[in-house]
């Protein structure tokens, strides 16, 4: 995992919604940022969806800015394929941009391990936050919150210190390419 502290790696990578591309740096100027690494076929992606759609709604007036990254193998994976994330972005209205990292190199970057995965980063664009959503699971009895992603959140647009207990986030392994 990245360290706490770490200054977010840069990137472009196209929006498959939009068709343009989307350069972070130029993307976030002061404000606090929130990257997720997710892809169309995940269970548990599929089961946080309305969470994450929840929150960067609820957080867009508050000056934080999400961007959702799809670094899966569309080869091995046509279900993640960028005409097959143009449609799921565009049959739940994700209200953040849905990026397409076809190399890979920005999972990379980011050491993200599986979707969905999240990194908030401070106005200062520094990490303070990277793990879970929150304990909820596919099959498991935990009511879908975001608690966890939100308190980081609400720590970060405040100037908190970062949690001090973060979780590891849970989910299906990104699809590396050979």
């Amino acid at each position: 995992m990245l360290p706490l502290g770490t200054l977010a790696p840069d990137f472009t990578l196209p929006d498959i919604v939009t068709g343009t591309n989307v350069h972070l740096y130029e993307k976030t100027g002061h404000t606090v940022f929130v990257i997720m690494f997710i892809c169309n076929h995940c269970p548990y992606v599929i089961h946080v969806n309305p969470e994450l759609i929840s929150l960067a709604l609820a957080y867009q007036d508050r000056d934080v800015q999400f961007f959702a990254i799809n670094s899966n193998d569309s080869e091995k994976y046509p279900d993640d394929a960028p005409d097959k994330m143009k449609e799921v972005a565009a049959a739940l209205g994700y209200p953040f941009p849905y990026l397409y990292d076809e190399s890979q190199q920005v999972a990379k970057a980011y050491d993200a391990a599986c979707t969905p995965d999240f990194y908030v980063f401070n106005t200062e664009r520094k990490l303070v936050y990277r793990g879970r959503l929150d304990s909820s699971r596919p099959k498991n009895e935990e009511t879908l919150s975001g608690v966890d992603l939100r308190e980081a959140l609400d720590r970060a647009l405040g100037g908190e210190a970062p949690l001090e207990k973060q979780y590891p986030s849970v989910g299906c392994n990104i699809k590396w390419k050979v």
